[in-house]
């Protein structure tokens, strides 16, 4: 194993290993930083981030306003100040001299507004702004307006180009680093393009390499890049340290920090997560973001996968293709199906699947009764948590919709990811993102018989490359 230095970044020396910012109350001020403390980059993530009272208890976050855009307000507050909350936290373990990020997506309800408003109150205890899922053009001017450091997630050097002449090249001297995150490895959303197939991965060597020489074209030859997705000890990336094709080099933990004692994940979370094998994540386009993501796949993803699976285009009337009539309902709502997915239908309607719900695509998609109650529940309950959402037709632009129909074969994520992170649920009901190394728990000896490491002690066995 080769000798790993320390490298600058956001202005303070560090080991360079990054953890990774993962969504709602997952990657929290203590684990951040317990890991900054440690000699590492900490980040904390600011979606939708945690608060507590005088007394240390966690404040539930119960929206009371009437309307969608009332409530996104409401949101947008909590998320402010679970931001600046979980920061202190961070800095209060991990000292002045260690680094602290904040992770944002992009794509979440009101960014540039919570990520601003944040900075306003803690950008003297924040080095630096992890920003994806999307294209932050403006993340440069927020942080530069903060004099902190960005780092924006990409997947290939053709986004990085994008950002780079349209907005960062004004304001390269706060570039701190760029994450590449493997689209086919890492958890939670993926930045695929359409250009890529997901069921064909491609060796993420030869996309980094791309991305330096794009970036040394720029001038940014000591600007570190950060290898993010699938990322699990040293040795295996070995080839990559003290490499000129690939330059400054720091690592992003998104997975492994997971199973730690600091890490607030609930317990019967981090016991599943040594029970894993191989090929249980899945990467799918469920995400009300429109993005791929990659999670576990337990009876939350199975259901989505054949709630999908019993669709069937139908026409309003009747044409020489649409020619069986199908009625529902005390009202006998009727549709019209095609002659071969008649009998689909029936059979689904015996199984108790009886509930047609439309969808953006002219299908129905088809569904008991319950889960129909439920999916129009949570479309209406609708707390604005993204920029756009394919589940409920929200948006934060001027009219609080997309305009479209609101698509019944995606989900509230808002709702299940503050269940799964605070244990109000079963694990198998609800989304667990993961990464695709999350198997190696259960392989690893290191976790032998059930071993939950301090964060400490996990940096500790990556700087030796195991």
């Amino acid at each position: 194993m080769k000798k790993i230095d320390t490298i600058v970044l956001s202005g303070k020396e560090s080991l360079p290993l990054i953890e990774g910012g993962k969504g709602i109350a997952i990657s929290s001020g203590e684990s951040s930083g317990a890991w900054a403390k440690a000699g590492g980059v900490g980040t904390f993530s600011g979606v939708n981030a945690d608060s507590y009272d005088k007394n240390g208890n966690l404040i539930p976050q119960v929206y009371k306003e009437k309307t969608r855009s009332g409530r996104h307000r409401e949101l947008i507050d909590f998320s402010v100040s679970g931001a600046i909350e979980q920061a202190r936290i961070a800095r209060d373990i991990a000292g002045k001299k260690a680094p602290i990020h904040i992770n944002i997506l992009w794509e979440m309800a009101a960014a540039e507004e919570i990520l601003t408003r944040t900075l306003e109150e803690a950008s003297d205890i924040i080095d630096g702004v992890t920003c994806g899922a999307g294209m932050p053009y403006k993340l440069s001017d927020i942080a530069a307006r903060f004099g902190i450091f960005y780092y924006p997630i990409v997947s290939s050097a053709r986004a990085f180009n994008a950002l780079w002449k349209r907005s960062y090249r004004k304001t390269a001297e706060f570039l701190g680093g760029v994450v590449y995150e493997d689209p086919w490895l890492a958890g939670g959303h993926n930045g695929l393009s359409n250009s890529e197939d997901p069921l064909k991965p491609q060796p993420p060597y030869e996309r980094v390499r791309d991305l330096r020489s794009l970036m040394n074209e720029f001038g940014l030859h000591e600007t570190p890049i950060i290898m993010a997705g699938g990322v699990w000890n040293l040795s295996e990336w070995e080839d990559w340290i003290d490499n000129n094709e690939i330059g400054k080099i720091a690592f992003q933990f998104g997975t492994r920090p997971l199973l730690t004692k600091e890490s607030p994940i609930p317990d019967a979370w981090k016991k599943k997560l040594m029970t894993i094998k191989k090929g249980e994540v899945s990467l799918h386009k469920f995400s009300p973001t429109g993005f791929y993501s990659s999670a576990v796949k337990n009876n939350f993803l199975l259901e989505l996968e054949e709630r999908s699976k019993r669709q069937t285009p139908f026409l309003k009337e009747q044409t020489n293709e649409f020619n069986e009539k199908i009625e529902i309902g005390p009202r006998k709502r009727t549709f019209y199906v095609k002659n071969c997915d008649k009998p689909r239908i029936v059979e689904w309607i015996k199984k108790g699947f009886s509930k047609p719900m439309t969808t953006p695509n002219n299908t129905l998609i088809w569904v008991t009764i319950k889960k129909a109650s439920q999916i129009v529940k949570d479309q209406i309950d609708c707390m604005g948590c993204l920029s756009q959402c394919l589940f409920s037709n929200w948006s934060q632009e001027e009219g609080g919709t997309t305009g479209k129909k609101a698509d019944p074969r995606s989900f509230c994520i808002q709702k299940t990811l503050q269940k799964i992170s605070h244990g109000l649920s079963n694990l198998e009901n609800e989304l667990m993102f993961a990464g695709h190394s999350v198997y190696r728990f259960a392989m690893d000896p290191f976790y032998k018989g059930g071993f939950v490491p301090k964060v400490n002690q996990l940096i500790d066995r990556i700087m030796k490359g195991l």
